[in-house]
């Protein structure tokens, strides 16, 4: 028996297809709060209207599809409320674990309450279709797509998003998985924090992220006040389907979508070219 135990350890099986759902939590007050400070209240910003009518955070759903070599992430709409398999407590910037940090309630059920949190300053004319994107990351090409709508469907190609990650000893367990937590930033110096699964031997996870020896299954973006964490996971023999791709969409690279709207909604965002860009591609991705 002991000898069978053995061999069963070493042969252990980590399926490698399958489905995960998010959960995606805006603080938008807190949000809101950081950019009127950034950008000195201007006009962009007033519409807004008063600051504490709006709601402490907004929750929508994702579903991430994944394989060896692909995943696409896309939104779902939830008509019953989802159970999360864990509490998730707010990090602050500095990348700890505040007490008492479920402000908004990171583990209530979804609203798609999108007051505020999608309709950051005006962005793409009050066109609510911007929150419908569609992920996806080619692991074997290191291409990503992003599909959005404006006035028309627009897809974004671009090379994968690498980020340096530093790897800590604190652990957690994120839809029934254990998970390491790792310290990571993009190269326009965003910092993440994500706990990955190596019992799902993928290197890919929400939102364009990837680089790591399993799959992320929780996500923290301290500066944007966003949270994404894993709350049901999924395994299948299936393939993952193409049908999300719209062969009428408009195909372009990041720094083409970034000159389309650096010279219109964005004008005048940030301290230069670099802030605005940041600002853009960090609406668009994350």
């Amino acid at each position: 028996m002991l000898l069978g135990l053995d061999s069963f350890a070493q042969h252990a099986y980590f399926a490698t297809k399958g489905s995960i759902q998010y959960e995606k939590v805006v603080y938008t007050k807190a949000r809101m709060r950081d950019l009127m400070a950034k950008h000195g209240g201007n006009r962009g910003m007033m519409y807004m209207g008063n600051i504490d009518e709006m709601p402490e955070s907004s929750t929508s759903n994702f579903l991430l599809q994944f394989d060896e070599t692909q995943t696409v992430m896309s939104p779902i709409d939830m008509g019953t409320p989802v159970k999360s398999t864990m509490t998730a407590p707010s990090i602050t910037k500095g990348g700890r674990s505040s007490s008492g940090g479920s402000r908004g309630g990171t583990g209530g059920s979804p609203r798609n309450n999108n007051t505020g949190g999608n309709r950051m300053g005006g962005m793409m004319r009050g066109n609510n279709k911007m929150g419908d994107k569609i992920y996806v990351q080619n692991l074997k090409s290191r291409i990503s797509e992003v599909q959005l709508q404006i006035d028309e469907k627009i897809l974004i190609k671009d090379s994968l998003q690498q980020v340096t990650w530093r790897f800590t000893d604190e652990f957690r367990t994120i839809a029934g998985y254990e998970c390491r937590r790792v310290n990571g930033a993009t190269k326009d110096s965003l910092y993440l924090i994500a706990f990955y699964s190596e019992e799902i031997p993928v290197s890919a996870g929400p939102v364009l992220t990837n680089g790591l020896p399993g799959m992320i299954l929780g996500l923290v973006i301290p500066e944007m006040h966003i949270n994404y964490w894993a709350t049901e996971v999924k395994f299948t023999n299936d393939g993952i389907s193409n049908s999300w791709r719209d062969k009428k969409a408009k195909e372009m690279t990041a720094n083409e979508f970034f000159k389309l709207l650096s010279g219109s909604i964005f004008r005048g965002r940030g301290g230069n070219e670099s802030e605005q860009r940041r600002q853009i591609l960090e609406q668009i991705i994350y």
